[in-house]
């Protein structure tokens, strides 16, 4: 597991949210948002096609996407 993706998995396992928020070819931006998902706090860009896929399962989708 990569580390930004090891990132995320801690960050959704204490109760905050992460978000799709861009793609850009092979490249993912994640929005890493508070307990509520009302403030961002972080974001992860990554091209690993592993983080792509944890995404697919467990963010949010991009607002209007």
């Amino acid at each position: 597991m990569s580390d930004d993706l090891e990132r995320l998995q801690r960050w959704v396992d204490s109760g905050a949210h992460v978000r799709v928020v861009g793609r850009r070819g092979d490249r993912l931006t994640v929005s890493m948002l508070t307990c509520d998902g009302g403030e961002e706090m972080d974001r992860v860009v990554s091209a690993d096609p592993r983080l792509a896929e944890w995404c697919a399962e467990n963010a949010s989708p991009a607002e209007g996407g």
